[in-house]
């Protein structure tokens, strides 16, 4: 049973924890403009970096990965991809380009879904923007191999009516007002997962609706940080507040706050990165002060392909002119060579 019911929303108690999360995140919207009428290269330089971000996170999560030095010229379109995995990078970044592009909220159809879902899919698979015909489970691997059900999502034959149910719960809740329309974003994402309406690719179509929902709502952050790394860094909590707030959802008897919690948080997180980074770059060239940054937040030692990873809007010898320019300066300083070398933060008081 759809969590997302305008009677249910409007009878739920929201904790003090859940109320500060959702104002921190509104007064971040609020604070949104401001940052985005800085340095335009800078900007230009978090978008680029936080797309190729997203596309890799959101596809690494399902376990579709492809070898670093295609990443980035498949994600920006100079390259044709070469088989089925990098399909699916180049078309996550064709649905990221299409919320992107869109001038005005769109009205949320099991149509939009459907999009959403062929484009992530890449146009490789035969089931691309159709529901799912089979009933499906979501498993868990053991570490010992075994296979654990984690939950039972609705019946394929049950599936068009509910994503059917679930948009007009959604415009229904927009149109009366009668909740925050981040909780009405968050508690649609949630519902969506719990239906996994699609054979392949719940997951990143989930991501993508976030994206275009909050951006909907004025919540335009993901341009600029990419929410799908978050999510990425913290898939283990992810995982685990899903498995529990779905316990009961057939039945209508499902905890939501813990979810609601994760989102607004992740969220809030983005926002907290976005200011950062506009305040760094402002004092350097834009690309530069990521790399900077990047470097500074390395814990041990660590190889120049670490950097290239974090930072793929970034060129190599970019990186290394950073690197060279830091050491110079006596931050950091390299041990070892050849595939051996590692670079290493140079402890204050050695600093000059």
């Amino acid at each position: 049973m759809l969590t997302l019911q305008l009677e249910r929303m409007a009878r739920a108690s929201i904790p003090i924890a859940t109320s500060w999360l959702l104002g921190a995140c509104m007064e971040a919207r609020g604070k949104q403009d401001l940052w985005t009428q800085r340095k335009p290269e800078a900007l230009a330089a978090l978008r680029e970096q936080a797309l190729i971000q997203s596309v890799e996170s959101s596809n690494r999560i399902e376990g579709v990965t492809v070898p670093a030095e295609r990443l980035r010229p498949v994600v920006l379109g100079k390259s044709r991809p070469r088989d089925r995995s990098e399909e699916e990078l180049f078309g996550y970044r064709r649905a990221l380009d299409w919320i992107f592009s869109r001038k005005r909220p769109i009205r949320m159809e099991p149509a939009v879904l459907l999009r959403l879902h062929s484009m992530a899919q890449g146009g490789f698979s035969g089931d691309a923007g159709r529901w799912k015909s089979r009933d499906n489970e979501i498993i868990e691997i053991l570490p010992n191999g075994e296979r654990r059900v984690r939950f039972r999502p609705t019946p394929a034959k049950e599936t068009p009516r509910t994503i059917d149910l679930l948009c007009s719960s959604y415009r229904e809740a927009c149109e009366e007002e009668r909740i925050p329309p981040l909780l009405t974003v968050a508690t649609f994402v949630f519902d969506f997962l719990c239906i996994h309406p699609f054979r392949d690719g719940n997951g990143r179509v989930s991501r993508l609706a976030t994206i275009l929902l909050l951006q909907d709502h004025g919540h335009h952050v993901g341009w600029y940080v990419s929410l799908e790394r978050l999510i990425e860094e913290s898939k283990e909590e992810y995982y685990a507040i899903l498995e529990d707030c779905s316990r009961g959802w057939h039945e209508g008897r499902n905890e939501i706050v813990p979810w609601w919690n994760y989102f607004f948080g992740v969220l809030r997180r983005a926002y907290q990165e976005f200011a950062r980074q506009v305040e760094r770059v402002e004092a350097r060239p834009a690309k530069s002060a990521l790399i900077r940054q990047a470097i500074l937040d390395q814990a041990g030692a660590f190889a120049l392909s670490d950097l290239a990873a974090q930072c793929p809007s970034a060129s190599l010898q970019l990186v290394k002119k950073v690197l060279a320019a830091m050491k110079q300066e006596g931050e950091i300083r390299l041990t070892g060579v050849g595939r051996g070398a590692r670079w290493e933060h140079v402890p204050r008081r050695q600093s000059k």
